[in-house]
Parts: structure tokens; C-alpha cells; sequence
């Protein structure tokens, strides 16, 4: 029995046996955890400063709608250039844009407009990192066949972070203030620095002098557009991305509003989503084969759906708790199914391109949702607002159902 155990164990882990990959992780993991206590910390802060639904939505808007304007030009750098060195270079830009916002808060000279500036720039940095880190992972491993492994492991610690941050950030500014939250993930990309000072693989060459930036992207576009499985994903990501994911964006509004409490709350419920989310990407990494994905991918997005619908009705925090791990339950089934299907099915010399429209589906619309969301609650109240958002998601899934042999 405890070989069974310890065999299943083994297989969950399989990537990190890649050096690479081993260091990737350590050094990502300390930093989404600061990422995750800023996150929170400023979502607080600017719903403590304006008491305003719809600049919760805003904010988020304005910190990844250059997710959406550039990712497509910047997938097509990540394939013609050195990956590392753009993560790297955008780990750095992140470092100092945290700092400049610890600074504004520690010494109280924060304002609205300082926050939305410095979401445009997290944004730009952003659409330059995520296609970097999207495709850099299959550079880290070994074994090609860990590639299913590692993106779920990336789930792991991204939603294992969601665990631990928010429930960090919660407690720490309600005893010392969002600042403190600030400065620790200024720090905690030190550790993501360094792993990828670590990071050892064979130069590849860049493709810069094969054709040229324009003909490149168009490639790219036309790829991803004439691929019926990668095309369907992309559009189904898109609309969770609008009308689905967006309901996180309401939820320190939903905890002092709904749930009559304050930045604990918040970071209970976010912690509750996290483990819902972690056990997901668990099971994903246990997975062997990319079979049945979509049969997971059409559940999950209902689940989703019902989720948000169930959080709704909820006014007591332990059903809201567990309502919302059941929404990061299913995202992350949902989210981790997506991403292994187009990295696999994705020819390697077209991947960041590939990602970089992934990206801009899940990033760049994300925003559109937000300000949609923040919107409509500020209109309707938050209430309503989730059940349409829960309602439409629903209604993906159900489309899916019909087109899932499209995919897997």
C-alpha cells in the first residue's frame, strides 16, 4: 500500500526531477505568494480609499487591458528571442513597480490615479512576462512527456500561493496596513531573480534574421485561427474570461457588503478559493494522458457556473467558503485543461505566439469583464450581478457539450 502511495506521490511530482524545472518552481512559488499579498492588499486599498464597485473594476481593467492590445506582438518577440532574459527583465520591472507603490503607501501620499498608473505599467510588464513564462516552461524539462505535468505543477503553486497569501495579507493589514503587504512582494521577487540566474539550457537560436515581424505575427494569427481545436479554446477561454472569472474582482466589495466583514473575511474567502483551486491542480498533475480533457474542461465550466449562482444567495461566511472553493475547484480544472491541450497540440517553433493569444483571452479580456462587472454591480448590486455571471458561464459549458469533438 504505502509503495501504491508513494508511486502516485512520485508521479504528481514528475517534473521537478528536472533541474531547470526544480528551480523554476522553488523560486516562483516565494514570489506568488508576495503577488497574491499584493493583490489583495490593493484591492482593499482602493475599495477602503473610494468605497466604489465600479473603480474595483477599473483598477482591474487597467491592469491587464495591455494584456489585450499587445499580447500578439509580443508572443511574436518570445519566439524570435531569448525567453529567459524577458522573464528576467520583466521580474525586475515588477520589483520596481511594487516598490513604488510601498513607497506611495508607507508614506500615506497614495491617490487613485497613482494606482491606476501603476496598474497600465504591471499591465504592459505583464503582456511581455506571460507569453515568456507560457511557453518557457517546456524549455525547463527533461522529458517532454512532463510537459501535462508541469503546466498543472505551475497550477499547483500559482493556487497554492492563492492559499497562503491572501490569508497572510488578510491578517497583516489588518494589524499594520496594506503597506507592509507591498514591501514583502517587492522582496519575494528576489527569489524568481535568482532561480533564473540558476537556470542552465541550451542556447537556441533566435529567429530574428528568418522572416520578418509582420509576416511573423501574421503566421501566428493565422495558425492559431485555422486550427479548429486551438481556435475553439481560445474562444471559450474569452468568454469565461468576460463573463466568468470576473466575479473575483468583486469580492472585497462582496466581503464587506454581503458578508458585513473586512479585509479577514476577504482573505478567507480568497484562501477558500486557493485550496479548491490547489487540489485541482494536484489531481491535473497526476494526469497522464491529455484524453478526456474535454469532457473536464465542459463539467467544470458548469460547475463554475452553479458556483457563482450558489455565491449569490449566500450571506453566512462558511457557505460562502465553501461555494467559493468549489468555483476555484473547477477553474483551475478548467484553466489547467485548456492550457496542456493548446501547449501539446501547438508546433514549438509557433507555441509563444500560441500563448500569447491564450494570454490575451485570458488576461487581456479578463480586464473587459472587470470593468464589466464593476459596471453592472455598482448598477444592480453585486447579488444579481453573480447570478448573470453565473448564468452565462453555464451556458458555455452546455455550448461546449455540443462542440467538444472539436477537441479532445
Amino acid at each position: 500500500m504505502f509503495w501504491i502511495e508513494f508511486i502516485k506521490l512520485k508521479s504528481i511530482f514528475s517534473s521537478l526531477y528536472s533541474r531547470n524545472y526544480r528551480i523554476y518552481f522553488v523560486g516562483q512559488g516565494i514570489s506568488l505568494i508576495g503577488t497574491w499579498m499584493q493583490h489583495i492588499a490593493l484591492s482593499w486599498l482602493v475599495y477602503r480609499l473610494t468605497g466604489s464597485v465600479f473603480l474595483l473594476g477599473l483598477i482591474g481593467f487597467t491592469s491587464q487591458i495591455p494584456m489585450f492590445i499587445l499580447s500578439p506582438f509580443t508572443g511574436v518577440i518570445t519566439d524570435r528571442f531569448d525567453r529567459f532574459k524577458i522573464m528576467k527583465t520583466a521580474q525586475i520591472l515588477f520589483m520596481l513597480q511594487a516598490l513604488l507603490i510601498t513607497l506611495l503607501v508607507l508614506f500615506d501620499i497614495i491617490e487613485v490615479w497613482q494606482i491606476i498608473a501603476l496598474s497600465i505599467f504591471f499591465g504592459v510588464i505583464s503582456a511581455f512576462d506571460a507569453p515568456a513564462r507560457q511557453s518557457l516552461v517546456i524549455d525547463l524539462i527533461d522529458n517532454p512527456n512532463d510537459l501535462g505535468n508541469a503546466i498543472a505543477l505551475n497550477s499547483a503553486i500559482f493556487n497554492g500561493a492563492r492559499l497562503i497569501g491572501p490569508a497572510i495579507a488578510g491578517i497583516t493589514i489588518a494589524i499594520v496596513g496594506e503597506g507592509i503587504c507591498f514591501l514583502i512582494n517587492t522582496f519575494s521577487y528576489i527569489a524568481v531573480i535568482i532561480a533564473l540566474s540558476y537556470i542552465k539550457t541550451e542556447k537556441k537560436q533566435t529567429k530574428t534574421d528568418q522572416s520578418k515581424f509582420l509576416k511573423s505575427f501574421t503566421e501566428g494569427f493565422k495558425y492559431t485561427f485555422k486550427s479548429l481545436p486551438i481556435k475553439t479554446l481560445i474562444i471559450l477561454l474569452a468568454i469565461l474570461s468576460l463573463v466568468g472569472l470576473p466575479y473575483i474582482i468583486l469580492l472585497p466589495a462582496y466581503a464587506k457588503e454581503i458578508l458585513h466583514g473586512g479585509s479577514d473575511t476577504l482573505g478567507y474567502l480568497m484562501s477558500s478559493m486557493g485550496a479548491g483551486a490547489l487540489i485541482a491542480a494536484l489531481y491535473m498533475a497526476s494526469r497522464k494522458s491529455v484524453i478526456g480533457l474535454g469532457k473536464i474542461i465542459s463539467t467544470n465550466i458548469i460547475l463554475l457556473g452553479l458556483g457563482i449562482i450558489l455565491a449569490s444567495f449566500s450571506k453566512q461566511l462558511y457557505l460562502s467558503s465553501i461555494v467559493f472553493f468549489l468555483t476555484g475547484l473547477s477553474m483551475i480544472f478548467t484553466l489547467s485543461s485548456i492550457n496542456t491541450l493548446l501547449q501539446t497540440i501547438t508546433e514549438d517553433n509557433k507555441r509563444g505566439r500560441v500563448m500569447s493569444f491564450y494570454s490575451m483571452a485570458l488576461m487581456g479580456i479578463y480586464p473587459l469583464g472587470n470593468l464589466l462587472a464593476g459596471s453592472i454591480a455598482s448598477g444592480i448590486g453585486i447579488p444579481y450581478t453573480l447570478f448573470i455571471m453565473g448564468f452565462i458561464t453555464i451556458l458555455s459549458g452546455i455550448w461546449l457539450i455540443f462542440h467538444r469533438t472539436t477537441i479532445k
